[in-house]
Order: structure tokens, then sequence, then C-alpha cells
């Protein structure tokens, strides 16, 4: 018997040594590659992806970014979402498919909060591409009878750095960051051997984007992070600050506390898209959202009862929190 058990040691000794060695040799290898970095300007804003590997891969994913651009960009007049809002009838891609149904998904699971065909609307209340003018309750009665003009803004950024995650992984890269506008996709560790880090801004009367002092740090991999707020995209007409997001069954600029919405889960789109409904719904029924999508982190920045910022965050999110 002692001899069989001596035997079958002499076998495993090699193999494990063999295990250990090619283990401390990956290793090796993970920790000379270099980050790649590369930034551009896509969906009118910038990105930034960083990604450990060997290959440039900025060619392949300005390409990736530009598909994503070809269908639902609202400054490409060639974009998919371009030709429907003029009207046309174009081909819907698989890609359009995806990101129309999970538009359709997250409308029903927030009773209606986000809405696509909110674009009028928008537009109507001084943002988009028209003039900053107040319409008339019966101009808001008309416009949201409205619902054959579509803008994925809210959603595009978000699905864009899946899109170029994707394109990562299947070039076999562990470790990335890609941020699209705000919109991020981590995974795997930094170029200093840590979780990544990503801020949460702050939410401060700073329409031009000047200032970007941070509320928190959040200390996390593997996960995409979205971010909505009521902070930068505003005017004042008359004495009056109105926010640029719209409540699709009022028709009406949201007025609650709540003044910055940060999500995190598996994929940004999603992220991206439940951030702007949070941004609609508030505090009190983003909270209610949460309870049944335990998949979903939020982080909110709100204004208490005396007007100063207060946070409120998911439990799940506690241990991932630099303030």
């Amino acid at each position: 018997m002692e001899a069989k058990q001596k035997k079958k040691l002499m076998w495993q000794v090699p193999f494990l040594l063999l295990l250990v060695v090619g283990t401390v040799l990956i290793i090796r290898q993970q920790q000379s590659e270099p980050y790649q970095h590369c930034k551009g300007f896509i969906f009118g804003t910038v990105y930034n992806v960083t990604y450990q590997s060997k290959t440039d891969l900025q060619a392949e994913i300005e390409q990736e970014l530009k598909k994503v651009d070809q269908e639902f960009s609202m400054f490409n007049d060639s974009s998919t979402v371009a030709r429907i809002n003029r009207g046309e009838n174009p081909e819907r891609s698989a890609m359009f498919q995806e990101v129309y149904q999970l538009a359709q998904t997250v409308s029903r699971e927030t009773d209606g909060a986000f809405d696509i065909t909110v674009a009028p609307l928008v537009n109507a209340w001084g943002f988009g591409f028209k003039t900053q003018q107040m319409p008339t309750p019966q101009q808001v009665d008309s416009l949201m009878k409205i619902k054959d003009q579509m803008d994925f803004s809210a959603i595009a950024k978000g699905f864009g750095s899946d899109v170029v995650a994707r394109l990562l992984r299947r070039h076999d890269i562990s470790n990335f960051m890609v941020e699209i506008g705000g919109e991020v996709v981590v995974q795997g560790i930094s170029e200093k051997r840590l979780p990544w880090k990503i801020g949460v801004t702050k939410p401060t009367d700073d329409s031009l984007s000047y200032n970007s002092e941070l509320q928190a740090v959040l200390n996390v991999t593997d996960i995409a992070m979205a971010t909505s707020g009521n902070y930068r995209n505003f005017y004042y007409k008359g004495g009056k600050k109105y926010a640029h997001t719209i409540d699709p069954k009022t028709g009406y600029p949201v007025q609650h506390s709540l003044l910055s919405a940060t999500v995190l889960t598996k994929d940004c789109a999603v992220a991206d898209a439940y951030a702007t409904s949070f941004m609609v719904l508030g505090m009190d029924r983003a909270k209610e959202v949460l309870a049944k999508h335990p998949e979903l982190k939020a982080y909110f920045i709100y204004a208490n009862e005396n007007g100063d910022f207060d946070v409120w965050y998911t439990p799940s999110l506690k241990d991932k929190i630099s303030e």
C-alpha cells in the first residue's frame, strides 16, 4: 500500500511543480505586458479606453464605435434613428433591435419613466437642438401625443461602452476600463494592480462642467457604471431653474430632491437606462424599483431638508466607497 502511495506521490509532485511554474510565468507575463491608452470623440462626447495588451486596438475600437454611431446618433443624418425620425423605413439591424428591446424592458420595469420617445418634449424645454423657449401648456399637451420620434441618447453611450468591452474580451483582454462620456465598464485590475477607482462627481450648479470635484470614489471591478444628474444640463428662465430630465408622464421637468443617480450592474446600457429612469422617478420610487432588482447597485446624491448634499446607497456598495 505504501509503495502505491509513494508512486502516486511521485507523479503528483512534478505535476504540481509544473502548475506552480506555469502560474508564476503567466503572472510575470501579465505584469510585464503594457497598458494601452486611447481616446477620441464619439456621440458628441469624449471616450477613453485603458487596457492591458501588447497590441494597439484603437482602430478596431473606433470601428466598433462607428457602428453604434451609425445606428443611434442624433448628430449623424444617415444614422438609423435619424432616418426613422424623418419618416423613412430603414432596415433595423440586430444591434438596433437589441437596444430598442432593452429600452422597452426598462420602460416596463420603471412604469414608463424611461421613454425613448420623449425627445420632442426635451427639445421644447430648451435642450437638444432647439432654442431655450418655455413651451405653453397647449404645446406640452400636443407634444405628449407625438410618439414617432426616437432618441437613444440616454442609453447609447452605455451601450457603446459595452460594445468596446465585448471587443476587448474577444481579444482575451482581461484588464481594462472603457469610459464614454462618464459611462464606464471595468474588468480585472488597473495598472496599479488594484481594483479600478471610479469617481462620482459632486453635484454643483455647473452647466459648463468646469467643476469636477468628487463626492466619492468607488473601488470596483468586473462591473459597469453610469450616472445621470440634474446638476449640469439646465437653464434659468424667469428666475426659475429648469432641469433637463423630463417626466414622460407629465411632459414637464422633474422637480424633486434627487440630484444625481449612479447605477452599477453587469451591462452599461442597463445602468445608463436605469440611471436616467431614477432621475425621473426620484428617491422613493427609485428605491421601490431597486427593491425588485437586486442585480442593480445605486449611489444617490440628494438635497436634504436643509438644502445640503446628502447620500444614500444600496448596502452592497458599502465596502466599495472611499469618501
